[in-house]
């Protein structure tokens, strides 16, 4: 991938990325800092999010990291009130933390769907009830929640993972028009990644650690998958991400960024 080109585009901003420890989301916090913003990174992988966080002090910028279990509503009380405190204001969530389970719907464990759920769907939810108050004390802000294009068609052995990303897609558009019916002056859009080089293509069929197999090489999907047959890169979401959190984009909310080389067109 190419530099991205700064210019300043949320210089003075304040920004919560979720699941900041790696792929999407630690390219997320690096290219808002990037940009000019201060960072809150948050994960349950302390060590790999505190590097998240180092990484964009040591080149000047702002940045903070904190333990965050997105599923715990009295951390997320926590970590917005500690943002706030720091960094003088909230003007940009990016809801990025998820998981992804695979495998057949007549296999799945309850309990599997339930984290799934959690994770993704509910985590969504609270960072939602949580910010908007806090971006509407601060004169407003952007709302990003991290979807798939697996939130725009359905997927053999992802119908858990379908719904909660399709979950993701609709809240979004209902929780914008609240906000703007409200007058509240924050602006609440989706992103779609499609087939990009980050860590959870190990992860998603977890039954069969055992062999080897559920680690899925994105690469040679996307070859056979993506129009051009090009992989994503987490900075080609990033981006994305930077145009929706910048008074670039005020005219944008309740909307869908498909972010995928035309794997859904």
């Amino acid at each position: 991938m190419e530099e991205a080109q700064t210019s300043g585009q949320v210089a003075g901003k304040v920004a919560i990325v979720t699941g900041g420890a790696s792929g999407i989301g630690r390219s997320c916090a690096l290219r808002l800092a990037e940009e000019g913003a201060s960072v809150m990174v948050t994960d349950i992988q302390d060590d790999l999010g505190a590097e998240t966080a180092a990484a964009i002090t040591d080149k000047g910028g702002v940045a903070s990291f904190m333990h965050h279990d997105v599923t715990n509503e009295a951390e997320w009380i926590t970590i917005v009130a500690a943002t706030v405190t720091a960094f003088g204001g909230l003007d940009t969530l990016v809801n990025n933390a998820g998981i992804g389970i695979g495998g057949s719907i007549i296999d799945m464990a309850l309990v599997d769907w339930q984290r799934q759920q959690a994770i993704n769907l509910d985590g969504v939810f609270l960072g939602v009830k949580h910010c908007i108050p806090a971006m509407r004390d601060s004169g407003g802000g952007s709302i990003i929640n991290m979807s798939s294009v697996a939130g725009l068609k359905g997927s053999a052995n992802l119908a858990a993972y379908n719904a909660t990303k399709g979950g993701v897609r609709i809240f979004t558009k209902g929780v914008a028009l609240e906000c703007a019916q409200n007058r509240w002056n924050v602006r609440v859009n989706s992103v779609h990644p499609g087939i990009i080089d980050t860590p959870i293509w190990t992860k998603l069929n977890p039954e069969f650690q055992e062999d080897g197999s559920h680690i899925l090489d994105a690469e040679a999907i996307a070859t056979v998958a993506v129009p051009g047959g090009v992989l994503g890169s987490p900075f080609d979401i990033a981006n994305g991400v930077v145009f929706l959190a910048s008074d670039n984009s005020s005219y944008i909310t309740g909307t869908e960024l498909v972010i995928d080389g035309g794997l859904s067109a």
